[in-house]
Formats: C-alpha cells, structure tokens, sequence
C-alpha cells in the first residue's frame, strides 16, 4: 500500500508518558520513532523521591534507567529509533499527520503523539507575583536541607513540595510556604507536616536586597492585610506551564486536552491537564494515546 507517512508512530518526547507510548506501540508491531531533544526520562533525572510509583522505585533516577532500557531494548530488536531533535509544530490531516523540527526538517506518520510536558514557571510569570522581569530563584527540588539558611520562604504550593519533604525526612528546617488560592488543593498532602507553615496569600513583591544577600516581600493575604518580610533564603515551587506545540488546540490554562485534538494528534502525560501530573497516570495515558486509535482503525496496516 503507498502511504504519505514514513512511520506509523512518532512520538514527542522520551519521559514516562512517551516511553509507554513507544512501548505500546513497538508491542502492536507499529514502526516507532521517538524524538527527544534532551535525555530519555526527562524531569526523573531530578526528583529525589517516588513513594506513588508502583515497581520498587524510590528515586526518578533510577525510573530515567529503566526508561532508557526499555527503549535500548527496543533499537536493539528494530523495532523503535530514537531520533535527536526539537518539535515545533504539528499538524493533523486527514490520512496522515506532520512534525516539523525547529531545524525545519518535516516527518511524516499515521498517528503523532505529543509527550512534552510542562516547564518550570519563573516568579514574574505568576499573576500573584509581582517581581523584576528576568528574575530567577532557586528551585525547591534542587535544593538541599544543607543548602538552607535563616528562615525560608516557598513561592507556591505546588506538589514538588511533598516530594521534597519525602526525599529529605531528616530535614528540621520550617518551610514557610506562601499559598495563592489556586494551590489549595494541591497542599492537602503536606497540610500535616510540621516543617510546613502555609501561609495564604493573595499577592506577593519580591525583590533581591538592596546588597544582593536576601529578599524582600511585601505579603498580601486574603483579607488584603499587608505585612513585610526580610528572608535570607526563597525557593521557588510555583508549579509548571505546558510545554506544548504549534498546532495543538489549548484550553483557557493553556494545557492541551486530548478531547481537543485531530485524530491523528494524540497528547499524553503532564501536557494534558494540570490535574493529571503523576508519573502512573503519564505513562497509562502515553499507552492509551496509542491504543485507543489503534483500535479505533486510525492506524492502519500499511
């Protein structure tokens, strides 16, 4: 059969959802190409502790590994390539569906499925933080108890916090946690431990010392009383920002459902929803975005 497509299955993005997807797909004997700009495994190379993945992983680390395993398994039985490169764009046709790379060169396949996940935003990019353009703050995760001096201040509840405090159980430093009320059900894990304070706020001003050897806010809570902070350390835990393509459709949050999308454009893991961001239900979705179109005859033999 003569097709427009070079592959059945091309995959964006080699973390946990992309991974479950190439897997799925090599397993229905689909040709595969995965296409991942940095290291297979993504954001696990960086989180300290996985107490809610099933398989006996404690640290992302070791969950990367296993990750690159899966697709050396999967080269090595010709049944899935790796391709190095940055997407930029997708586009869903009727028999077929396109990515283009940053560099401009176009593939082509039967199915596209988006993994790319979600970015880091930075304390300007807030709408309750108010903060001089480019400025940039610790993250939380990196950070470690010995790293910590004077009283603490977190930007955000977001849930890299109690992944934190799992990694780090020995740790007696108090995190003072500022919470705008669009984190509120994300704290309820943490509410119960000791070393968190939450503080709910409704707007912050945050700038360096005037010698560069601290921090400056100016708090805001919810009844519009204002108070003033000098802290010595301020971590940022403010959540993420989809890291999604051209071409995807987006709700108001900017996250990309995959009720939204051309048939042949199937999105998985962190990019779907704020509310979705777990490494299990990451990788059931990067399966799902391949099997359900299998099934539904979009992916044809060719």
């Amino acid at each position: 059969m003569n097709t427009p497509h070079e592959t059945d299955v091309l995959v964006v993005g080699a973390g946990p959802s992309g991974v479950a997807a190439a897997v799925m797909a090599a397993s229905l004997g689909l040709r595969t190409v995965i296409v991942e700009a940095g290291a297979v495994g993504g954001k696990m190379h960086v989180i300290g502790a996985l107490e809610n993945v099933p398989g006996n992983w404690s640290t992302g680390p070791q969950l990367a590994e296993a990750l690159a395993a899966d697709l050396n398994r999967l080269q090595q039985a010709g049944r899935c390539s790796v391709m190095p490169g940055r997407a930029a764009s997708v586009t869903g046709y009727d028999d077929w569906a396109e990515l283009v790379l940053e560099d401009g060169h176009a593939l082509r396949a039967q199915l596209i499925v988006v993994a790319t996940g979600v970015a880091a935003l930075a304390p300007p990019d807030a709408d309750w933080i108010s903060a001089p353009t480019g400025l940039s703050v610790l993250p939380l995760w990196r950070t470690k108890p010995a790293d910590l001096s004077g009283r603490t201040y977190v930007l955000g509840g977001d849930r890299p916090l109690g992944t934190w405090l799992r990694t780090h159980p020995n740790s007696s430093t108090t995190l003072h946690v500022l919470c705008p009320s669009a984190d509120e059900y994300k704290i309820a894990e943490v509410a119960g431990d000791e070393r968190v304070r939450i503080v709910p706020i409704s707007h912050v001003v945050l700038s360096p010392t005037a010698y560069g050897d601290g921090w400056s806010l100016q708090v805001t809570d919810r009844q519009g009383e204002r108070k003033s902070y000098v802290a010595k350390t301020v971590l940022n835990n403010l959540g993420n920002t989809p890291a999604g393509l051209d071409g995807l459709a987006s709700s108001e949050d900017g996250y990309c459902p995959p009720g939204k999308q051309h048939p042949r454009i199937r999105v998985a893991g962190d990019l779907r929803s704020a509310q979705f961001q777990r490494v299990t239900t990451a990788q059931g979705s990067g399966a799902e975005a391949v099997l359900a179109p299998y099934y539904a005859s979009v992916l044809k033999p060719c």
